[in-house]
């Protein structure tokens, strides 16, 4: 077999393990918190230290590729990918497995950000187009199996193997990029923009630290009032210092499309407001309805064999559509499929989700590819690489984000909720039912698990609105952003 179609191999079991621990993780969750005794904001964290550190370090990584050479770091990636997996799988704690996440982010920002150059430069013509449509099918099969998968390891083998099955694949990736693949840099690169790193990492941090901790700590005190006024400074100054560089990590001129700036919107609604939400349906799927992690990954797939499926079946009806058509459908779609799954009553079984589920998918799958598309239609080729870097940064930030800010509503509503249904509960309440619904409360009073019970779906409902509302504005935006103008015709 020719070099650059191991290339491929290489790059597509690697991106299939880096989403997969994405996506497989949520049906592990109620799991992960029962055994390592954590609330609802630990459980955000295991998602969230693995997001925010991917979409922080995704530009830089992409700097780094073209100065020390693109399969050295990719082949790196994965080595502290797989590492940090094993450790994932080790973890003891919350506080460990939250550090061996951040680690995991670190190799996959590498590994993510090589992936398509690796492709670029072994393909040519036409071939390119073939390489990256099967490096697309291996992130829609990702999506598409990771809670299936998820829920299989963690019923058959324990939650740890998750994280454990991550070394054998990753070995076998450093093997074939190792011995099967070229390697290339660009010898026009300049340095790492570590003053945009710091900045944005540092936002970004304090941001989220602030949305997670709010409720415990009293949104008016000291602590959170200082984090989220230093991620407001640090994003400020993250501005500044991109305006003022020659090589930026993210050169700000391309917001001056209104397209990039529509797109960009749009990927981190989808974010926000859908993938966000799948840690909570998790919950109420397995701590509520009191489904195994198999059961729960089964129930997912109308969702995500949607998504998989409708980007290759609707390619020719949407070909001639102008892209804010497509994308503003498939988001105003994901929108209606959280407005469908609202109204969830406290007796329902989970196939009053199925009509949204099978919306919203239909909706990602529709999105997906209009948001590639856009991302890099309205660019020059010369900046294809750094565009497609902030789109996924806007993805994952949004995901972040999009996680910590429903988990702040959410559990809010569910200690408002719990105070007006049982006003002599105990403190500490609120936190054990928003993380691990009715499941954890042992052998707590009919009367208590009842309460729980409907604070927990009214709570749900709550957010499902929010998310729905996040949807539209960004099918709004991109209506009117994005714009058939602004693409540069290749």
């Amino acid at each position: 077999m020719e070099r650059k179609w191991w290339t491929l191999i290489a790059v597509c079991v690697a991106t299939f393990m880096l989403l997969l621990d994405i996506t497989i993780v949520n049906v592990a969750l109620p799991d992960i918190q029962r055994q390592l005794h954590t609330g609802l904001t630990g459980l955000q964290w295991v998602v969230d230290a693995y997001t925010l550190t991917l979409a922080a370090l995704l530009l830089t990584a992409g700097t780094l590729a073209d100065i020390f050479g693109r399969r050295r770091l990719f082949v790196l990636g994965i080595a502290v990918f797989t590492i940090a997996s094993l450790l994932c799988g080790l973890a003891t704690d919350a506080v460990f497995l939250h550090v061996a996440r951040a680690l995991q982010g670190v190799g996959a920002s590498a590994m993510f950000a090589t992936s398509l150059a690796l492709i670029a430069q072994e393909f040519r013509g036409p071939e390119r187009g073939t390489a990256i449509a099967f490096w697309g099918a291996t992130i829609g099969g990702a999506v598409a199996i990771g809670p299936l998968v998820g829920g299989a390891l963690t019923e058959g083998f324990g939650w740890e193997w998750i994280f454990f099955v991550n070394v054998p694949i990753g070995a076998l990736a450093i093997f074939l990029a190792q011995t099967r693949s070229g390697e290339s840099r660009n010898p026009d690169a300049h340095g790492v923009d570590w003053a945009g790193l710091i900045t944005f990492s540092g936002a970004q941090l304090g941001i989220i630290y602030a949305l997670l901790r709010g409720n415990a700590e009293g949104w008016g005190s000291t602590p959170i009032v200082a984090s989220l006024a230093a991620g407001g400074a640090l994003l400020a100054l993250f501005v500044l210092v991109e305006l003022k560089q020659d090589r930026a990590m993210l050169d700000l001129a391309l917001f001056r499309k209104p397209a990039f700036s529509g797109v960009s919107a749009g990927t981190a609604a989808i974010g926000a407001g859908m993938f966000a939400m799948f840690l909570y349906l998790t919950i109420y799927l397995q701590d509520i309805l009191g489904y195994s992690p198999l059961q729960a990954g089964l129930r997912f797939l109308p969702l995500t064999l949607f998504a998989f499926f409708v980007p290759p079946l609707s390619r020719r009806l949407t070909a001639g559509l102008p892209a804010r058509v497509t994308l503003g459908t498939g988001l105003t779609l994901v929108g209606l499929g959280l407005l469908l799954m609202h109204g969830i009553s406290t007796d329902a079984g989970w196939t009053t989700l199925l009509p949204g589920f099978m919306v919203a998918g239909f909706g990602i799958g529709l999105s997906n590819p209009a948001i590639a598309a856009t991302a890099l239609g309205v660019v020059p080729p010369e900046r294809s690489g750094m565009a497609s870097g902030i789109n996924n940064t806007a993805r994952l930030s949004g995901v972040a984000i999009g996680i910590a800010a429903l988990g702040a509503l959410f559990q809010s509503r569910i200690e408002t909720k719990l105070g007006d249904l049982l006003p002599s509960s105990k403190s500490g309440l609120s936190d054990v039912v928003s993380s691990s619904g009715t499941l954890g409360l042992g052998h707590a009073s009919a009367n208590t698990i009842a309460a729980a019970r409907q604070a927990f779906i009214a709570s749900l409902n709550d957010i499902l609105l929010v998310g729905a509302l996040v949807l539209f504005v960004g099918a709004i935006l991109v209506f009117l952003l994005v714009r058939e103008r602004d693409f540069v015709h290749h």
